[in-house]
This record gives C-alpha cells, structure tokens and sequence, in this order.
C-alpha cells in the first residue's frame, strides 16, 4: 500500500469519528493554549515593566534597605530598615550638583474617600522634587511646595485615575478627601502616566512621617546630572551612605540593575508557568494513546481486511501513527490560535506577545506527543493476525 493512500485511510478513519477526534485533540488544544497564553502573559509583564524604566530614562538611581539578593529569601531583603530621612541629606551634601533631584520614598496602600465614592490606592510620601524625578506632569493646580513640607500640611495631589474614580469629570483641586479617615486638601491633579502613578495620592513626606507613624523610609529615589557616568555615581552614593551605615544595611541601585533583576525573576515564573502548562500537553497524550488503544480494538476486523489486500504491518502501523500525529498537530494549531486571540485580548492591559520560539516549542512538543504516545498504539494495530483480525466479533 502507498504512503499516500496510507494517509488517505488514516484521514478517513478520523471522519468517521469526528466527535471522538476533536475531544482526543481537545487535550493537546488545552495544553498548548495553556503554555503560549502563560509565556505571552509574563512575556507581557516584561515588555511594560521595560516600557516603564525607558520613559523615566537611565540616569535614576535608587537605594533599598537591605542587601538585595533574589538568590535567598527575598523577605530577607527589606527586614530591619535602617534607611532614614538624614541619609538623604548626607548623600545630597556629598554629591552636591552631581544630583538634580533626590525624594524620600514612603508607601502605603489605603482607601481614599470623597462623600459616598471610594477608591483603594496607594499614598506616596515625597518631596517636591517628584515631578522632575518621575517626568510627572501636572493636569490642574499645582504641587506641594517646600513650605507644606516644612509645616506638615495636610495636602495631596492625586493621579489620574484617583481623580476619576473620586470625581469623574470634576475638577478635584480645592476638593478635600479623606485617607483613613484623616482629611487632606487636593492641590493638584497629575496628568496619566502608567496605572504605577495614576493610582497615587502623593502627600509630603513629614506628614507621612508623623500621621502614619513612619520611623524609617522605604526606599530613596535619586536622579543624577549625568547618566554617562551613572556607575560612578553610584558607587559615590554607597561610599557616602557607608559613613553611617554597614553595607549589608542598603543597597544602590541602577536603572539596569533593577530592571535585569526584575527580567531574572520574570524568566524563572515564565519557565515555570510553561512547564507546569506543559503537563497538560501530557495528559492529552495520554488521552490520545488511550482513545488509539480503543481504536486498534474496534477496528480489528478492519485491520485484517486491510492486511489481506495485501497492506503490510508497517502500513497499518504508519496508518495509526498518521492518525495520532494528526490528531496532536492539528491540536497544536488551534491551541496556538486560541493563545492569538487571547494575547490580542490581553493586549488591551499589556504588551504581551507570543514569542516564535514559544510557538515553535509548543508544535514541536505537539508533534512530540503525537508520535511518543501513538507509536505503541501503532506497532500494537501492526502486530494483528490478519486470519485471527477476520475472525474477530
């Protein structure tokens, strides 16, 4: 028998069985869908945090407390906080006009509440010097200025989705909203950036300090003059910080080393995520082995029919492994069309993408599975007595 009426009989014998065939591929068509839509998710992720770090620009530094470390326990890394607001000001007296800017960095997640209308957010507790750190810019009224620091006011300019969520279409500026139950004036409404700032009520620093109770900073934010030599600065900053700390109490980073931290992470969840999506492709090989070994058994009459126009055992067997790798393949393509459409969809909250070697994996793990799980199938139909195949009822 040719190849190809080989593979004319194997297309045929799928036909006939079309709802048995599409839910044997249905596994294959998960497990896919599964590992492409997860890749193209946390691929997603490290396009926008990317994104993100391009647009404040390369020249931004930030010191932690802690020695950062993700190869330990990342809780480690922010236990006993020595950073203070005097560790500011001595890395401003040392660097002097190497800076152009430096805040403290408080945060904290609370409610925000304008009358009847409720909004969970974040607080950011800064100085006036945040608009130039974080390229932000101002839609109405104005940013709090040195004197509200100085005199712990209760002002806060809020980011753009606060002023929606709060006040839809309203002008917010001279409005007062409440912060845990404290009441604080809007001075000033950001434009939209990124949901890591329209999500923000930012208020001084020193009323951080006193109305939460905030003894420590959490991190400090620093924007050097000069990014060419960005990695100089930054070693200045950790020998400045050195006079009154140890070095295992912070750590300076840069721009790219948050960002290569960050993409670390993400790579080790993305390998992760595909891999435990990937067991589902093994389920449906599984399924597509069984549902073979069911298959050999209905047909054996066929089988010997086959064998005794003269088909041979390697053309019964290249007949139900055509069938197996079909029914895998073919399910590999939908499941890589349905990952299309659901990247296209989270698109709409990320830039995920679906990369080619993702996709090229999963068809060749499809292909994979046709051929690991139906080969068995295969040989077992190939191995049929053609006489005791014709007797069978």
């Amino acid at each position: 028998m040719q190849i190809v009426e080989t593979i004319k009989t194997a297309f045929g014998a799928l036909q006939k069985n079309k709802v048995r065939s599409f839910l044997t591929m249905l596994g294959v068509i998960i497990g896919v869908f599964a590992v492409a839509t997860l890749i193209s998710i946390v691929r997603g992720f490290q396009n926008y945090v990317t994104q993100e770090f391009n647009a404040l620009g390369s020249n931004l530094l930030f010191v932690m407390p802690g020695k950062i470390d993700f190869r330990g326990d990342p809780s480690r890394n922010f236990t006993g906080n020595k950073l203070k607001y005097r560790h500011v000001e001595r890395v401003k007296t040392d660097l002097g006009d190497k800076l152009t800017a430096i805040t403290p960095w408080y945060e904290l997640s609370k409610r925000f509440t304008y009358k009847t209308k409720s909004f969970y957010g974040a607080v950011g507790g800064i100085n006036e010097q945040v608009l130039e750190l974080f390229n932000l810019k101002l839609q109405s009224g104005r940013f709090f200025s040195r004197s509200d620091i100085e005199a712990r006011a209760y002002v806060t300019v809020i980011g753009a989705e606060v002023q929606k969520q709060l006040f839809n279409s309203k002008n917010a500026v001279g409005e007062k909203i409440k912060i845990d139950n404290v009441t604080y004036t809007v001075v000033g409404v950001l434009e939209s950036k990124s949901p890591n700032y329209d999500n923000f009520a930012y208020i001084p620093y020193t009323t951080i300090e006193t109305e939460f109770n905030m003894k420590n900073i959490g991190s400090i934010v620093i924007k050097a003059r000069n990014e060419a030599n960005i990695n100089t600065i930054k070693e200045e900053i950790r020998y400045s910080l050195l006079k009154e700390l140890k070095d295992e109490d912070f750590t300076v980073s840069t721009q790219e080393d948050l960002l290569t931290r960050i993409n670390d992470i993400l790579k080790i969840i993305e390998t992760g995520l595909a891999a435990i999506a990937a067991i589902s492709l093994l389920v449906g090989g599984i399924g597509i082995m069984n549902i073979m070994l069911v298959s050999v058994t209905e047909r054996t009459r066929e089988i010997g029919l086959i064998k005794a126009l003269g088909a041979t055992s390697k053309d019964i067997a290249f007949q139900f492994l055509t069938e197996s790798i079909f029914i895998s393949v073919t399910g590999g393509f939908v499941g890589i069309a349905l990952a299309l459409l659901a990247t296209l969809l989270a698109r709409t909250w990320l830039p995920a993408e679906i990369p080619l070697w993702a996709a090229l994996i999963s068809l060749g793990f499809s292909l994979l599975v046709g051929v690991g799980f139906g080969t068995y199938p295969a040989i077992k139909a190939g191995q049929k007595d053609p006489v005791v195949a014709l007797r069978y009822e």
